[in-house]
């Protein structure tokens, strides 16, 4: 007999895996170990739930234009308001009354609009952000224009469908990509200037191709092209990739009556013919164009993309960008002659392994810093073991090493350049202390006058104000909600405090947060931190299954962010009866470089030795935690791993579900396979090569437990190839496993049906119970897509 909550959405139906569930499955011992499952309060945990019942946990300030004052919006129990902080005089107050605004846009656009739910999350002010007495937004396809001191709205068709555009920073002209090719007009004119005739298919300006993703199939955009205004607005630095002759990875959309293909250039491990990334230096007035010339040859660019530390110099004469070799083997910064397009190399890392950059933190973190004069520059670095700064001269000779010992810097967020100081997050620096936690520090140019700015005991999230004179530091740690303060350069004495978390309905509710733990790692000596799930109440006389979530990396960790966690599908496993962990095993980043080197060239790894020995260690720890009933579930690069688990170690996993997996990296793109793996090698007398050991269809034999697959047939990231292969070499081996093709779906798989069919997997395999039939998970129309899981779109 199952004992359960029942709602008027479900009811429990015998045989919802008929055919795929024997009987035997509902053996004796499950049934002793039964805990009841209970969806609705599972989906209640959720994020788009859990949010509802916080406020003030999220402060994303919006700085003005004189660099010190801020806005942002702010959570509370009956709907978000907009809140404006003025530094000097200590004081914050709303920026309008949200019933007189709503009334006003009612008025119109002839709508009836709800004060406590305002259509829009963001807004600019007029006249480029001088006046403040006016802002405007777009909701829909209308355009606002609202005094908010008059409360008085005009509306009129947004211009969404116009073609995206770059401001030079004097605020006069627009440059954008029409076809493949650049132009600029004035701004708001209806004249434009063509500034280059030469762009072809796969070789534009600007922009790459469209990606053939649900987004783009469904509903297509207008994209921002990649260029970079000089500052004096004479000039253009513009992204020109070659991927012409790339290989195509092609997709199939099954569901019109004639299916449709899509296709886009992508190279693969052991591709002679990869993308070759470049940009041009354009003069607007004379349009003389300027291709760069980098030498090595890079494989990822940067001068105004992803890695966000490249920029002009002052006087606009040359330009700073950095670029990686293939495999990451190398990382350069090289200055750029805007009228000559010759580079020369200023700095320069590189590794047997791999080279990372500084991860992003905060809106103005980056990897390296030039001084307006060129003389300074200061470079993040794991040259010595572990994540430091150098300092250097505009000639590249090093003048002395920053920062030094066994701890992490994060990244730079802010130096002043006037005091030669500078100010910047690292880990694992204060004895006692969880060496996941940011904190915020000071340091001189020279190395001396090491300061911990941000004393509390808990992860720091920075926001640095543009003058340089405040930062806004949320502070929060797992099991604790955010705090918000305002603090001062350059001691970071709290001036005010802005928000403080109210958790009180979420506690109210029965939520109980999350744990951290730690245990050792498979070498029975290395420290390992991690995160655990508990069910409510939990009962020492019985049995709990336990399900690892797993995300490998190498490029982050199973965790995630390091700060408060309200609620997720793992508060929902945990409340449906199971125990669930996540740990930041050896080869995830944040540490010293030789544990995130730890299983580099051996995806296979996984660091699933990591999560077996800790999960033997917890069950010591916690003898309600039954390893007989041991499961693992993950996305994307979690997806791979929980795979591996369960056909690699069959004895100890015995449930896995596993979401859009690059089960097989010689299908997956060069720029994090070849980074983590290592360019592929032919061995010809063996007939393979050094990624096939770790593919999982080479261990689809292995299956014994239970399997779910799921992808989306539309995934531009990580191909449904790689979910195909492994399912045509389970079915030759003659496995039992269960699959979701998702059509028309992109890579993240956040969906509520998804997340309902990883529930009734656990429930029914794990777990030995029947799940409710067909429950429907619901989401708030406005609500995001659910936090964590998901991969960046170029690292599963």
């Amino acid at each position: 007999m199952f004992v359960t909550a029942l709602s008027s959405r479900a009811r429990f139906v015998p045989g919802v895996f008929a055919g795929v569930l024997a009987a035997s499955l509902f053996s004796s011992s499950f049934a002793l170990h039964a805990q009841g499952v209970d969806y609705a309060r599972a989906e209640r945990l959720l994020p788009w739930n859990t949010s509802l019942l916080v406020a003030g946990d999220s402060v994303a300030p919006q700085w003005m234009l004189d660099g010190t004052r801020f806005w942002y919006r702010n959570k509370t129990l009956h709907g978000p308001e907009f809140v404006i902080v003025d530094p000097a005089r200590l004081s914050k107050s709303l920026l309008f009354d949200n019933t007189k605004l709503a009334a006003a846009m009612s008025v119109a656009n002839d709508t009836s609009y709800d004060p406590t739910r305002l259509p829009f999350r963001t807004f600019k002010f007029g006249d480029d952000g001088k006046n403040e007495r006016m802002i405007w937004f777009n909701t829909g396809k209308r355009r606002f224009d609202c005094d908010i001191t008059a409360y008085k709205c005009t509306t009129k068709d947004s211009s969404r469908s116009e073609v995206p555009f770059v401001l030079s920073p004097d605020k006069k002209w627009e440059a954008f990509v029409v076809g493949y090719d650049v132009f600029v007009r004035s701004r708001g004119g209806s004249d434009s200037t063509r500034l280059t005739t030469d762009g072809v298919k796969y070789w534009s300006y600007g922009l790459a191709e469209p990606r053939p993703s649900e987004l783009q199939l469904t509903r297509p955009l207008p994209r921002r092209p990649q260029i970079r205004w000089s500052p004096d607005s004479k000039k253009i630095a513009v992204a020109r990739n070659d991927e012409r002759n790339v290989g195509m990875m092609y997709y199939i959309s099954s569901t019109s009556q004639r299916p449709k293909m899509y296709s886009q250039p992508y190279a693969l491990p052991g591709d002679t013919i990869v993308p070759t990334p470049g940009f041009d230096i354009i003069d607007v007035a004379s349009k003389s164009n300027v291709p760069a010339k980098v030498s090595p040859l890079p494989n990822q660019l940067s001068f105004n993309g992803s890695a966000r530390d490249s920029g002009w110099t002052h006087d606009a004469e040359k330009i700073y960008v950095t670029y990686f070799t293939r495999g990451s083997k190398a990382l350069y910064l090289a200055q750029v002659d805007a009228k000559t397009g010759a580079s020369r190399v200023v700095l320069a890392d590189s590794a047997r392994t791999f080279v990372e950059f500084a991860q992003a933190e905060g809106q103005n973190s980056a990897s390296w810093w030039v001084s307006k004069d060129g003389g300074e520059i200061i470079w993040w670095s794991e040259r010595d073991g572990w994540a430091h700064l150098y300092r250097f001269d505009g000639t590249g000779a090093l003048k002395n090493q920053i920062t030094s010992g066994a701890w992490a810097v994060g990244a730079v967020q802010h130096v002043d350049d006037a005091t030669k100081t500078i100010y910047f997050t690292a880990r694992g620096r204060e004895p006692g202390r969880n060496l996941y936690y940011a904190h915020l520090y000071r340091v001189s140019f020279d190395g001396t006058g090491l300061t911990l700015l941000t004393p509390e005991d808990a992860d720091h999230q920075i926001s640095w104000s543009p003058s340089g004179k405040y930062f806004v530091d949320s502070y929060s740690r797992i099991e604790k909600a955010p705090v918000t303060v305002l603090r001062a350069a350059p001691d970071g004495r709290v001036t005010m405090k802005i928000e403080e978390a109210d958790v009180s309905r979420l506690v109210a509710s029965g939520w109980h947060p999350a744990e951290v733990f730690s245990v050792k790692a498979r070498d029975g000596m290395t420290d390992l931190y991690g995160v655990l799930y508990l069910p409510a109440n939990v009962d020492p006389t019985k049995k709990y299954p336990i399900i690892s979530n797993i995300y490998p990396g190498p490029q982050v960790g199973s965790v995630g962010a390091w700060n408060f966690k309200s609620g997720g599908e793992n508060f929902s496993l945990a409340a449906l009866g199971f125990v669930v962990i996540q740990l930041d095993h050896m080869g995830t980043p944040l540490r010293s470089k030789a544990f995130h080197d730890s299983y580099y060239g051996n995806f296979g790894d996984n660091g699933l030795p990591d999560h077996m020995a800790a999960i033997k260690q917890l069950a010591v720890r916690y003898p309600y935690i039954d390893l007989d009933r041991v499961g693992i579930y993950g996305h994307s690069g979690g997806g791979f791993a929980s795979t591996d688990a369960i056909l690699r170690y069959p004895d100890f996993f015995k449930v896995a579900v596993s979401g859009a997996g690059n089960h097989d990296n010689r299908t997956y793109n060069i720029y994090w396979s070849e980074k983590y793996q290592g360019l592929l090698k032919n061995d010809t007398l063996r007939k393979t090569d050094n990624f096939a050991a770790s593919a999982n269809k080479t261990l689809a034999k292995n299956l014994r437990g239970h399997l779910l697959l799921m992808h989306g047939d539309m995934d531009d990231n990580v191909s449904p190839a790689n979910t195909i292969q492994v399912v045509d070499e389970l079915i030759k081996a003659n496995k039992t496993f269960d699959l979701v093709i998702a059509p028309n779906r992109n890579h993240g798989l956040n969906e509520p049906y998804f997340i309902r069919r990883r529930w009734d997997y656990f429930v029914a395999y794990l777990m030995g119970q029947t799940p409710p039939v067909n429950w429907e998970i619901t989401r708030p129309v406005d609500a995001a897509a659910p936090a964590g899981g998901g991969a960046p779109p170029i690292d599963p």
